[in-house]
């Protein structure tokens, strides 16, 4: 059986679609053993995969091929997943806050300098 590697990343439910999958290996967020390859690449059996999905790392191996979309039972069957375990009680630093500085009430919005003046502070 002939797979490519985007209907492959597909089936075994790694991107919602083939479309998302071809795109993502495109942009390099996809490597065969640590290289850039095309989507259309055949998939072949101990083959390893490490994908970038965010922030997620997963190394992948090919244990057998599919090409069609199942359920997420099913298609666990057809991958070996060696991916490092994720610490989830690591709390991750927010991206839309930072620690609260302290304003005088009553002095409005802060100026343009204001701004410079808490972003150095914050660094």
């Amino acid at each position: 059986m002939l797979v490519r590697a985007d209907t492959y990343l597909w089936a075994i439910r790694m991107y919602k679609s083939r479309t998302l999958a071809s795109d993502a290996i495109k942009g390099g967020k996809v490597k065969l053993e640590g290289s850039n390859f095309k989507p259309s690449h055949e998939v072949k059996i101990a083959e390893r995969y490490t994908l970038t999905i965010g922030t997620i790392k997963k190394i992948i191996e090919v244990k057998d091929l599919i090409d069609k979309r199942g359920s997420f039972e099913i298609a666990k069957n057809y991958y070996i997943d060696f991916s490092p375990v994720v610490d989830k009680n690591t709390k991750l630093q927010s991206l839309f806050f930072e620690t609260n500085i302290m304003r005088d009430k009553g002095t409005g919005r802060p100026t343009k300098k204001d701004r410079r003046d808490i972003d150095s502070f914050s660094e």
